[in-house]
């Protein structure tokens, strides 16, 4: 089989109205949320200024994930992405299980980022209850979901271009505190890091690199979002080359400036963003940053929320989920994956509001390393299908430079990142989990494939 052929019924009812603009700040939307403006605070918790060797690892390990993705998601634009891919290098049960497995991380963290930015705007805006804004905001962004993906993709667009603007700003104040150029503030200057890069020694690297992955989870979305794009061969790779540039200067540059500001052990890594421009006396800026994380949280849901959809709708095209799933309304969108998508969200939603801190979590453990596997897969598959690809003479639009020595040292980086893993305690039980969560869904997806190919036997 090659890279070109396929065993699926065509995409050809979504449609193709997205544009490259959209296409970039949507991946750039899925992966800036509550992983940065949040979660960078967790990791120099974890691991002090060190934390910058766990977003290097996880920073190269995406950039060659993306790399993958995009060579095949530019010669096979299609909603199911990674699942399809994995489909034909590894089998039908091993492309459902990866599909079933991503829509589930997604759906998990659209509760999270409803609950998430509820909680936020309620701290400078206690009007509303925490309970009401999540549920509001789930069916605002539910809505827009189902206005079509060139409608989705300009507010997307816009959304994500906040976040960006917010970044860039935070970046050149960090940048004016460190060099001492704020009128009557001194700066905390390098001490930060020169005098105790790594508190927590390697263990620290090793708990933050988990947070850093979780934070880079969801930029994989690009590869979904080209079935929908215009003239994807071309826009795709643009597409990919942008998000990873830009995702590792904001990461790393704002972690930076972080982790020079703010010792770890400083009460402001709670709200890092916040922290370091209370640091530089910057009126007002722990509600303003506050309000942008509640747009960027928001940002996230609305394009994972598409994602997950478009994932459900790709399964059941496959005849892996229920084929009323594929059916699309007057907009070529697939209403009812995008209802069943935010369902969960909804529940989980209503669960966590019932056993606060209890609900989440639980899921989370479940979640919270599937990236790995989605990645690894990815990697995998194109070691597979680019090798069919040469083998038959097939010309690519898109061709993943060093290969196979990148695509190898991406799966070498994958195997370091779970032995890590397994060396500490609240990791193992974690990965432990999510091996658990994917050899359920594997046996699921396989006994399923068994009774529907017997239903179809002739008599």
């Amino acid at each position: 089989m090659t890279m070109k052929s396929t065993q699926v019924r065509p995409e050809t009812h979504l449609g193709h109205s997205m544009k490259p603009r959209q296409l970039t700040m949507m991946g750039l939307g899925s992966a800036i949320g509550a992983g940065l403006f949040l979660g960078s605070g967790a990791g120099v918790q974890a691991a002090g200024p060190a934390v910058l060797v766990s977003y290097l690892v996880a920073g190269t390990l995406i950039i060659l994930v993306m790399w993958a993705l995009g060579e095949m998601a530019a010669a096979n634009p299609t909603s199911g992405a990674f699942s399809v891919y994995a489909e034909r290098a590894l089998g039908k049960t091993a492309g459902a299980t990866v599909g079933w497995l991503w829509w589930l991380q997604l759906v998990v963290v659209i509760a999270a980022e409803a609950l998430g930015a509820a909680g936020l705007l309620f701290s400078v805006w206690p009007v509303i209850p925490v309970w009401a804004l999540a549920l509001i905001f789930m069916v605002v962004f539910t809505a827009i979901n189902l206005a079509g993906v060139k409608n989705f993709g300009e507010f997307e667009f816009w959304f994500a271009i906040l976040k960006v603007a917010a970044i860039v700003l935070f970046l050149a104040v960090g940048a004016a505190l460190l060099l001492g150029l704020l009128p009557d503030v001194a700066s905390p200057g390098l001490s930060n890091i020169t005098e105790d890069f790594a508190p927590a020694g390697l263990g620290g690297v090793a708990t933050a690199l988990f947070v850093v992955i979780f934070a880079f989870g969801g930029t994989e979305i690009v590869s979904v979002a080209a079935a929908e794009t215009e003239d994807p061969e071309h826009s795709v790779g643009k597409a990919i080359k942008t998000v990873v540039w830009r995702i590792l200067v904001f990461y790393i540059g704002s972690v930076f400036v972080i982790a020079a500001v703010l010792p770890a052990t400083s009460e402001g890594l709670a709200s890092p963003f916040a922290g370091v421009l209370n640091a530089a006396r910057i009126p007002g800026a722990g509600t303003a940053i506050t309000l942008v994380a509640v747009v960027a949280l928001l940002s996230a849901l609305n394009a994972n929320l598409y994602g997950a959809s478009r994932m459900v709708y790709s399964l059941s095209e496959r005849a892996e989920a229920p084929r009323f799933l594929s059916r699309l309304g007057g907009a070529s969108v697939p209403m009812l994956a995008v209802g069943v998508s935010v369902a969960f969200g909804f529940a989980a939603t209503v669960l966590e509001l019932l056993f606060p801190e209890r609900i989440l979590p639980a899921l989370f453990q479940l979640v919270g390393s599937t990236c790995l596997v989605v990645w690894g897969t990815a990697l995998v598959s194109q070691l597979i299908l680019r090798h069919r690809a040469d083998r038959d003479g097939i010309p690519l639009p898109l061709r993943m430079k060093g290969y196979p020595g990148l695509t190898i040292l991406g799966l070498v980086l994958l195997g370091l990142i779970f032995a890590v893993g397994f060396s500490a305690e609240s990791s193992r039980i974690q990965l432990l989990s999510t091996f658990a969560l994917v050899a359920c869904l594997a046996a699921a997806c396989w006994t399923g494939a068994r009774l529907t190919s017997r239903g179809r036997r002739p008599e």
